[in-house]
């Protein structure tokens, strides 16, 4: 018998154990767990060169879409194509010579060397720091700026919502306003997503003839008859929070203490 039990091994002995017994239990338990946390693992090496790629794809579409060129079947790598990415130094509003395939501006964010925590009077936002430099995407269209998209991100409700805001080539009127990432209610502060509230934001201007930051999103209703109205955009109903935080976070990204600098000085190189 001790002869069989030696040649069994120590797993062999383990199974040969009734189904009752605890250490058959907890032996079982704990191979199980080893398995499926190896299977997972090797998941998530597996397709996480994939998800990388589906990750860049998703950010085109979007770039496309606050541009006004996804279609249902566009060709999304040769319409980005069309655009010239860049990276910003926020501070100075100029454009640094560094590799925009490797700066990762979410990344940056959150690294104490590569940028700025800002104080609660600047954090409009509440973003709590930003990145010193920003990527942002020329559309050119025969050497010419036709667009410029500027990254956008800050808090709402429940999360924070990131997107993008295009300009058309006076740096001026918006050209759109889109998110891609945020998790505000579903029919209340989701109303971000909705078309009809998105078109709102086209053609409005986000400087006043005194080079002034004036857009906001509004509580209620923009009253066109008003002076200033080209500034204005509906707030969303039943999510006022919501609508406070687009509002701030359009502001802060657009103001002084993050793409004012550059957006001023492309409105004066163009003479606008």
């Amino acid at each position: 018998m001790a002869e069989n039990t030696k040649k069994k091994g120590f797993i062999g002995n383990i199974l040969a154990l009734p189904n009752d017994n605890p250490k058959k239990t907890i032996f079982v338990a704990a191979l199980l767990c080893l398995v499926c946390s190896v299977l997972v693992s090797t998941s998530a090496v597996v397709l996480k060169p994939l998800q990388q790629i589906n990750k860049a794809n998703d950010i085109k579409k979007n770039i496309l879409a606050v541009t006004g060129l996804l279609t249902d079947d566009a060709d999304v790598d040769a319409l980005f194509a069309q655009f010239e990415t860049k990276v910003v130094n926020l501070d100075a509003g100029k454009y640094e010579d560094i590799d925009v395939t490797t700066y990762d501006q979410r990344k940056a964010s959150s690294d104490p060397a590569q940028s700025v925590t800002l104080t609660a009077e600047q954090d409009i936002a509440s973003i709590g720091s930003r990145a010193k430099l920003a990527t942002i995407y020329l559309l050119k269209e025969n050497g010419a700026v036709k667009q410029v998209v500027l990254p956008v991100h800050g808090y709402g409700l429940w999360s924070t919502l990131y997107g993008f805001i295009s300009f058309d080539a006076d740096f001026n009127t918006i050209g759109g306003l889109q998110f891609y990432e945020h998790a505000e209610t579903p029919g209340l502060g989701g109303e971000v997503d909705n078309p009809k509230w998105r078109k709102q934001w086209q053609g409005k201007k986000a400087f006043n003839e005194q080079g002034e930051l004036k857009i906001e999103v509004v509580r209620g209703f923009v009253d066109y008859k008003v002076a200033g109205a080209e500034h204005k955009v509906d707030g969303l109903s039943g999510a006022t929070l919501t609508s406070v935080g687009v509002s701030n976070l359009v502001k802060y990204w657009l103001g002084e203490n993050a793409f004012g600098p550059y957006l001023k000085n492309m409105r004066t190189e163009m003479g606008k």
